[in-house]
């Protein structure tokens, strides 16, 4: 609203801004400038005693009488005078106001979320005293916010899908960075045993089937897990045939420092081998993803940040701008104040010169 009012009180201009001032305006010639010498050395002589001293008239010894009130003013007459000439030399230097637009083009990317909430997200090896589900949260969380909220012109659709045993579809596609992470912080582990399990290739199915209704350029799938798949309704191999075939790059992230394995009476027992992440390096090379390995928070998030930059979203930048006289501000002002400065001069503040 306050631009609108702005453009409607200030003249549309045909100059282009050239030294820059402060906000949005800027000066079109600002030559004038070099106006001031001049201007401000004429002012100073015309003040000199030197200058005044032919047309004096004897006047009364300093100190004899008390200055009246006028006197102690007369100061101002040529304040004024200065102050015109300032105003008048900076709107002849031409002051104008810009109106930048930018119109972005975006061929737009939609990213499926899908994240792992079986029981072994409860083990604490990716950060001290958190699970691997608190931190998978984070660094989702920030990375969605990043896609999500066009710090860079430009912004993604993300939905966010969960799995254990079953896939759900927490959040559908969305631009809304506050709707999609406020399900992520929601997001708890299975409760259930009949519940728990490792569906890899289910959950992916099942993100293929959401983006199969997307008409964006880019279809990505950002799949994290910590485990193997034990579920067999749909196998990994089988659910990156049909990502292949719709022509979505899936990226998988195993995301865990240990191998668990329960041990008689010794409980669950790490192990640094143990892993087998052939299913999921078959999908990313069938996919034409990338597989990665996150031992902890910090390459979880460097893995994340790297995804981001292999998907840079492609766009167009088309750019619009406007500038408004406002010269205006400052000759009437300057006039103004030389009315003022004369009619002081001429009435209350007149003396001898």
């Amino acid at each position: 609203m306050t631009m609108l009012v702005f453009q409607e009180e200030a003249l549309r201009s045909a100059a282009r801004a050239r030294l820059p001032l402060f906000g949005d305006f800027a000066l079109a010639d600002p030559e004038f400038l070099l106006a001031l010498l001049p201007a401000a050395a004429i002012f100073l002589w015309g003040r000199l005693r030197a200058g005044r001293a032919r047309g004096r008239a004897p006047r009364v010894p300093r100190g004899a009488l008390a200055r009246s009130l006028r006197q102690r003013l007369a100061w101002l007459a040529d304040v004024l005078r200065a102050l015109a000439l300032v105003s008048v030399v900076l709107a002849l230097a031409r002051p104008v106001r810009g109106n930048v637009q930018l119109d972005v083009v975006s061929e737009g990317v939609d990213i499926a979320l899908v994240v792992d909430r079986s029981g072994s997200m409860r083990f604490l090896d990716l950060e001290e005293d958190r699970t691997r589900l608190d931190v998978v949260k984070d660094v989702v969380g920030n990375f969605a916010r990043r896609r999500m909220g066009d710090t860079e012109g430009a912004a993604d659709n993300c939905a966010l899908i969960t799995f254990a045993r079953y896939p759900k579809l927490l959040c559908p596609f969305t631009l809304d960075a506050g709707a999609l992470t406020g399900f992520l912080d929601d997001l708890r582990m299975v409760q259930y045993q009949e519940e728990d399990g490792t569906a890899i290739g289910v959950a992916l199915a099942k993100a293929v089937s959401v983006l199969r209704g997307s008409d964006a350029k880019s279809k990505v799938v950002v799949l994290l897990t910590d485990g193997e798949n034990n579920r067999f309704e749909i196998t990994p191999d089988q659910a990156a045939e049909l990502a292949a075939e719709e022509g979505i790059r899936v990226y998988t992230i195993y995301s865990a420092r240990y191998y668990y394995q329960q041990v008689a009476f010794r409980g669950w027992v790490p192990s640094e081998t143990g892993f087998d992440t052939s299913e999921l390096e078959r999908i990313a090379d069938v996919t034409g993803g990338r597989f990665f390995h996150a031992r902890d928070r910090q390459e979880l998030e460097e893995i994340y940040a790297e995804i981001e930059q292999l998907e840079r979203t492609e766009r167009r930048e088309k750019r619009f701008e406007e500038t408004f006289d406002v010269y205006l501000w400052l000759l009437l002002p300057g006039l103004g104040l030389y009315a003022l400065s004369w009619l002081s001069a001429s009435t209350w503040a007149r003396r001898l010169a």
